[in-house]
């Protein structure tokens, strides 16, 4: 679905509340903002926090060294403890 939103004078944009229902957006809630060369892409925190764990999957599943675990082992191996 397309919305045109207006910019207030003091910059703000107000979500239709369909959106921020569907969203789970309540009042005081927080929408990280990526700018692409496509435009602006707006999501939750949980919606970007997913995101991002996406593309660690995306780059790593490969990669047995890829856990937090592994990383911290080699870390200790590499400074001698």
């Amino acid at each position: 679905m397309t919305y045109q939103l207006n910019v207030a004078a003091n910059g703000r944009v107000v979500l239709p509340a369909d959106v921020r229902r569907r969203m789970g957006l309540s009042e005081g809630g927080a929408l990280l903002v990526e700018e692409t060369p496509d435009g602006l892409i707006l999501r939750t925190v949980e919606q970007a926090v997913a995101h991002a764990q996406a593309l660690a999957r995306k780059y790593t599943a490969d990669s047995p060294n890829a856990s937090v675990e592994a990383f911290l082992h080699n870390r200790r191996e590499d400074s001698g403890e």
